[in-house]
């Protein structure tokens, strides 16, 4: 009788394609890890800039208003009204009245001259895109300001001081803190601000994330010690070696699927068919009231069997795909549908629809909109279309012609993400837009750091002064909504109230609501009859 001997080819290659399958799933996870650091440390740095970018327009807005009041002065009177005005605007130190090569002629707050170690001449000034605009550093004892200079008229200009306020910039996740460094400079390498937790100390193994600004000449720079970020946010190392050792059984399968490049295509073209995506509601409620004044709709694949899939997993291709054009319009017009009762009592109530920019530019797209809302016997003016920032504004000059013309429908527009999308503050005020969302990252951190208050704040006045409003987005906490009143804003959204519902139990929420502010407006005028 012959013994069988072991199938030793097999088990070696089961061995070996183990071993090929973790080695990939080893250096996969490296890559991913890497390549999410990398992200989340360029979006920190991106951050950085748009806070720095806000000083900037926020304090070119204030000299702005100054000039249209005639200020540009030193007689008392004036210099009084500037005082004022700097008193209101915490971020803005001081402001100057300057001679055409930048010497200083007279100061609002002339005690602030005695902090100066020095001052630029204008040759030494650093120019923006508005070339009326610029900046440079003002060396002081107790810490480097921004300087932003803004021509008035061929005798004189305006100086508004910014103070570089440290913990604006103070960003960094407790695990980098004590290993890293943020700084904001001028494009000629000029520091302004640095927010260092170990100050003194040399990052033995520096790695530096930056950004340029393509307003003005600033610069940020984050920089760290690369040996933390083995340590930092690996939690995705095992569970990416499990997925590449599963990944051996299940290669063909994958491989198959994956030639079918037309599958996910064809199933959003076979799912708007079929009338598959439908829309959900999300509350804006008033936040010093409570009262619900709209909602945004947000698209929804419910699938045959039941299932809801996930937006991000169908919204980008659907954008990538051309897709999302037919998916707005069939959603826009299922929510009519449901609202119309609702929009036609309550006409102050508001309807806000997500619009990519590609959307919004396309031929043909206003009088669409139009027919759509028309058809539904709903006043334009209760439509809001909110540019969403996934993707960037292009051209500029003709998206501000369409938000025109879409205001001169009735139609309200509103600039999405407000803060950390594609566009600046400086291109709010060129879109012409009725309203800005703050973006929910802002939110997150309204209660834990003082310098997202600040910036909410700036918002809000920049706003005011552009006569838009403000919603704030991704609400969750009493905390946040006290923060956010506190910073003047009045209206929100956030699962504070309710996240996203189907109609039947938004309709729900809304009856509930308003039949209990009305019993509370009832027991008090009761009390006062009594």
């Amino acid at each position: 009788m012959r013994l069988q001997r072991p199938n030793l080819p097999f088990a070696a290659l089961v061995l070996a394609s183990t071993l090929t399958f973790g080695l990939a799933g080893h250096f996969a996870a490296e890559v991913v890890i890497g390549h999410q650091q990398a992200h989340q440390l360029n979006e920190l740095t991106e951050v950085v800039l748009r806070r720095s970018e806000a000083a900037v327009d926020f304090a070119a807005d204030s000299l702005d208003e100054l000039a249209r009041r005639e200020l540009a002065s030193c007689e008392s009177g004036a210099l009084q009204a500037i005082r004022l005005h700097v008193y209101q605007r915490s971020a803005i130190k001081d402001v100057r009245l300057v001679n055409p090569d930048g010497s200083v002629i007279c100061s609002a707050y002339s005690e602030t001259l005695e902090f100066d170690k020095g001052w630029v001449d204008r040759r030494d000034m650093l120019s923006s895109r508005d070339k009326k605009l610029m900046l440079f550093r003002v060396e002081q004892f107790g810490g480097d300001a921004l300087g932003v200079l803004r021509d008035i008229n061929g005798s004189s200009a305006l100086v508004a001081i910014v103070g570089i306020n440290a913990s604006l910039f103070d960003i960094m996740p407790a695990e980098l803190r004590a290993h890293s460094e943020v700084i904001l400079a001028l494009s000629n390498g000029e520091k302004l601000g640095e927010f260092q937790t170990d100050a003194g100390s040399a990052l033995p193994q520096p790695i530096s994330f930056e950004r340029n600004s393509t307003q003005f000449p600033l610069h940020t720079t984050i920089r760290l010690d690369h040996a933390v970020l083995s340590s930092w946010n690996n939690e995705a190392y095992w569970p990416t070696l499990a997925v590449a050792l599963g990944l051996g059984a299940i290669f063909g399968v994958l491989l198959a699927r994956s030639r079918r490049m037309e599958g996910p295509v064809a199933d959003l073209d076979r799912a708007l068919a079929a009338g598959e995506f439908t829309p959900y509601y999300q509350p804006i409620f008033d936040l010093r009231t409570g009262r619900i004044n709209g909602c945004e709709i947000l698209a929804r694949w419910l699938r045959r069997d039941g299932s809801v899939v996930p937006p991000m997993n169908f919204i980008p291709l659907a954008e990538s795909s051309g897709r999302i054009q037919a998916m707005t319009w069939h959603i826009l017009r299922s929510a009519l549908a449901d609202l119309q009762p609702l929009l036609t009592a309550d006409k102050n109530f508001k309807l806000s629809l997500n619009v990519v920019p590609k959307h919004l530019l396309d031929t043909g797209f206003v009088e669409t909109l139009r027919r759509t809302v028309l058809t539904a016997k709903v006043s334009a003016r209760q439509i809001m279309v909110e540019i969403t920032e996934r993707g960037e504004l292009d051209d500029l000059a003709r998206a501000a012609a369409v938000v025109a013309e879409l205001r001169e429908h009735g139609f309200r527009v509103a600039i999405d993400d407000v803060g950390v999308g594609h566009s600046g503050l400086s291109r709010l005020k060129g879109l012409g837009a009725n309203t800005i969302k703050i973006d929910k990252f802002f939110v997150d951190t309204i209660t834990v750091d003082a310098s997202t208050a600040t910036i909410v704040e700036m918002l809000v006045a920049l706003a005011r002064d552009l006569n838009m409003s403000v919603v704030a987005e991704g609400i969750e906490t009493e905390e946040q909504l006290r923060a956010l009143v506190s910073a003047g804003v009045e209206e929100g959204q956030g699962y504070l109230v309710a996240a996203p519902l189907p109609f039947a139990r938004f309709s729900n929420l809304i009856e509930s609501r308003r039949a209990a502010q009305a019993g509370v407006a009832l027991s008090d005028d009761a009390a006062m009859v009594a």
